[in-house]
């Protein structure tokens, strides 16, 4: 039983002060939150505290083990391969997760990825596989742990049990504006992470317009932190900073992501998406312990794709099944012969989010269908007339929304204009 000797208001207090929470502090508080001891309005007061001063080291630390605590914990030992999962911070686009599992799979390495809905302008993982009919995201942890033995990847949602505190603690960061504090980012990514039990974890941590972070130095900052997180408790933790200015691939949605992902796996799709998919995909192997495969040739010899049809069936999704379009469409036109030198991911996610793609409150539902597709990247030669962009939605009264949110957002400069892209992959933190 947590220490009784502590009370609210003297915890918010100390770090309303600017001091260190105490190890008991940290324990009784995460305890007595979860258990609804700790009213709301006091851990808001304390989450926005902690935005405002920060945490130590050993403070994280101890604040992700008490969240972890509050839960049960996963165990993949006896499963007959090594696991490695992998955590994206969140972008435009970003569908890196459906490729990602079943090739890594199919290189021999279990992949357990625990994924959510989307919120905002970031999509979710769950909501574009929920476009795929008879799909579902929901599995027991027998279920889960039959699907990694037999097939070797697994996307569903956390179930309950795991981290209930940083349940809790993210919808209140969710309507407090407390969201961007650092340690309480890295504690709930890593804490979910940690009690799911994998054995090697990569993080994808963006910086850019359309992502979270969108400043490179505060997002080292939360990769060195996590990836000290990981490391002190056990995990082999690596973090690829990655570029989120511009959105990954083609398409921005739900269904039309799935699709996307589908053509990386027969070995085609869009440069970007494979480059970052096999990025990540060495960077899991690696951790896992397994250096004797390409995840190239796992795409190109089909092996990847066939693992994703198994992933697929086994949550009793039709993978063969045609996916759901939208009612109707949109398409914007460039207006001159040119080069289109920018496309900024935030307008796009906001054009695909207010098109329906996303929600902007937990309970909303999403449209299956909805969502942008650009037909033209950063570099790319357009001539006038050609279509720039098709918008999808059900909902047509939802068109004028999209096209403001995508004004300003995308530049064609006159020909010869020289573009030079950025690398997609920054940096490095082990």
């Amino acid at each position: 039983m947590a220490d009784q000797s502590h009370d609210a208001v003297e915890v918010i207090t100390t770090k309303r002060d600017g001091g260190a929470l105490s190890t008991g502090q940290i324990e009784w508080v995460v305890d007595a939150y979860t258990r609804g001891a700790v009213a709301d309005e006091q851990m808001s007061a304390l989450a926005m505290a902690i935005l405002l001063n920060g945490m130590e080291r050993r403070e994280i630390a101890e604040w992700t083990a008490a969240m972890i605590a509050s839960g049960e914990r996963m165990d993949f030992s006896s499963l007959s391969r090594p696991t490695a999962d992998k955590h994206s911070t969140g972008g435009v686009g970003d569908k890196i997760t459906l490729p990602l599992a079943p090739l890594v799979a199919a290189c021999g390495v279990a992949v357990p990825q625990l994924s959510g809905r989307g919120l905002g302008h970031t999509g979710g993982t769950l909501d574009k596989l929920e476009s795929i009919p008879g799909w579902r995201a929901t599995l027991s942890n027998a279920e889960m742990m039959a699907q990694l033995e037999d097939v070797g990847a697994v996307i569903c949602a956390a179930g309950d049990g795991l981290a209930p505190a940083d349940k809790k603690l993210y919808a209140l960061r969710d309507v407090t504006g407390t969201v961007e504090a650092v340690p309480l980012i890295a504690s709930s990514i890593m804490s979910k992470k940690i009690a799911e039990g994998t054995g090697a974890l990569v993080l994808d941590v963006k910086v850019g317009s359309g992502a979270f972070m969108k400043d490179l130095a505060k997002a080292r900052e939360l990769a060195e932190v996590m990836v000290a997180l990981g490391t002190d408790a056990g995990v082999r933790t690596v973090a690829l900073l990655t570029d989120m200015s511009v959105p990954l691939g083609l398409t921005a949605g739900n269904a039309i992501e799935v699709a996307e992902s589908v053509e990386v796996l027969a070995g085609g799709g869009p440069a970007d998406v494979v480059e970052l998919t096999l990025a990540l995909a060495r960077e899991m192997l690696v951790a896992a312990g397994v250096t004797d495969v390409d995840p190239a040739d796992r795409l190109a010899d089909g092996s990847a794709m066939d693992a994703w049809k198994r992933m697929i069936r086994a949550q009793g999704g039709d993978p063969d099944a045609p996916l759901p379009v939208a009612r109707e469409s949109h398409v914007v036109t460039a207006p001159a012969d040119g080069v289109l030198t920018r496309l900024d991911a935030m307008a796009v996610g906001v054009a695909a989010w207010r098109l329906g793609a996303g929600r902007a409150r937990k309970e909303d539902p999403v449209q299956a269908g909805a969502g942008v597709v650009w037909h033209a990247r950063p570099g790319d030669a357009v001539t006038a007339g050609s279509p720039l962009f098709t918008l999808l939605t059900d909902e047509p009264a939802r068109f004028d929304r999209a096209m403001a949110a995508l004004d300003g957002g995308w530049e064609v400069a006159a020909g010869g204009s020289s573009y030079e892209p950025g690398a997609l992959v920054l940096d490095r933190i082990s």
